[in-house]
């Protein structure tokens, strides 16, 4: 069935018809609504946890006994976390672990603006990063595959505009994933340095799987445009203003895996346009990693790391005129 749905109430939804059986979250807008709509769904174990940090000890728990499980925070939430966040790295999953982190560009309710996709790299992480309400629901399900394939949490990374926004998504049913029991496995989920020296190499193997996945995600996706002058590489709800303001005039190359990121193909897309621009909220990340892998890009020197972006602000650097509105002469 179609509807219109809140990112947020589209992650729940994905969760719910992934199979989650546990939510443990700490509510902080604009994460909150994931969790207040998973709770309304009676097969789901959904509560409230005293902090960020409980909320994801718990939802390892769940994933360690076998269930699929999530928690959901805001990005300064993730600090709290940080702690478990980097062990379960090492750790990896029984049952899928998804965390949701969402990013306050703009500060609308928050003490400071902070970009979550620094923690994917630090910490090793694979990074889902939707674009719309679809998108929420349809990576929710997509990061419980990964989980378990790749034997990781997998962070997915809302922002305000998408949380918080209407799009319309095609609703499924509910699978119940296969028993996982769980298995004792010191070595594997205790870690102690002897345990976690021997874990690292997996890791290390895992970022280079999981890049080898995004190379031929079908999430990372190229819009083919006939003006090659330019490129644009984006995510999020960067993606929606870059669409809006530019249409289909020039190649766009729509980032939905965020960490880690797909060289040959940003690559591929680099030599097939005469400049590379990035267009991203706030930090530089994408356009940082472009620099390391050797290519020539542009980024914050045309849109500031301060604040959201906007139709407006995306379309002046890009030489289109912004669109003024319509000017009414009668006093209202």
């Amino acid at each position: 069935m179609k509807m219109l749905m809140l990112g947020n109430e589209a992650v729940a939804r994905g969760l719910y018809e992934a199979g989650c059986a546990v939510v443990s979250s700490y509510p902080g807008t604009p994460s909150t609504e994931i969790t207040e709509a998973v709770a309304k769904y009676p097969e789901v174990y959904a509560e409230w946890a005293p902090n960020e940090k409980v909320s994801m000890e718990t939802a390892f728990g769940a994933s360690l006994a076998g269930k699929r499980s999530f928690c959901g925070m805001k990005h300064v939430g993730l600090n709290v976390a940080a702690d478990p966040l980097f062990t379960l790295s090492y750790t990896g999953v029984n049952g899928g672990l998804v965390i949701a982190v969402a990013d306050d560009a703009g500060m609308h309710s928050s003490q400071n603006e902070q970009d979550s996709r620094h923690y994917a790299r630090a910490a090793k992480l694979p990074m889902l990063e939707p674009a719309d309400s679809a998108e929420g629901l349809a990576f929710a399900k997509l990061a419980y595959e990964l989980s378990e394939q790749f034997d990781t949490p997998v962070l997915l990374k809302m922002c305000t505009r998408i949380a918080h926004s209407q799009s319309v998504v095609e609703t499924g049913e509910r699978i119940t994933p296969p028993e996982k029991p769980y298995v004792k496995d010191g070595a594997k989920y205790i870690m102690m340095p002897g345990n976690a020296k021997r874990r690292h190499p997996v890791v290390e193997a895992r970022t280079a799987a999981l890049t080898a996945w995004a190379e031929t995600a079908d999430i990372n996706r190229v819009e083919d445009g006939p003006d090659k002058s330019m490129g644009i590489l984006t995510s999020s709800t960067s993606y929606q203003y870059v669409k809006e303001t530019l249409g289909d005039a020039y190649p766009v190359l729509k980032l939905g895996m965020v960490w880690p990121l797909p060289v040959e193909k940003i690559r591929s897309f680099a030599a097939g346009v005469d400049k590379l621009v990035v267009v991203e909220e706030l930090d530089g990340f994408l356009e940082a990693w472009c620099r390391e892998i050797g290519l020539e890009v542009e980024g914050k020197s045309l849109f500031s790391p301060i604040d959201e972006l906007s139709q407006n602000l995306v379309a002046a650097p890009l030489g289109k005129a912004p669109d003024v509105g319509v000017k009414l002469d009668a006093a209202i």
